[in-house]
């Protein structure tokens, strides 16, 4: 009996919910979609699906001075 009340207040809860949702404006409706995501995300018990691998991030540095290799002045004196 008691979890027949549960089920009823998170219903009850989420009918709230959509209400209110739906009296915002388009653009607050997808801020509240992405604060969703981010909860959904923080509360989520399964890890990462994708690992990071050697090379993932290829492609990422799009711009590296020239003398980026060049030894640096401070290191003179162990060099």
């Amino acid at each position: 009996m008691q979890n027949d009340i549960y089920i009823k207040y998170i219903y009850m809860e989420t009918m709230v919910l959509e209400q209110k949702v739906k009296q915002l404006p388009f653009e607050a409706r997808r801020e509240v979609s992405d604060y969703l995501d981010i909860l959904l995300h923080k509360y989520s018990n399964h890890k990462s699906e994708v690992k990071p691998y050697a090379g993932c991030m290829k492609g990422t540095v799009t711009w590296m001075s020239d003398d980026f290799n060049e030894p640096l002045d401070d290191f003179k004196d162990y060099m």
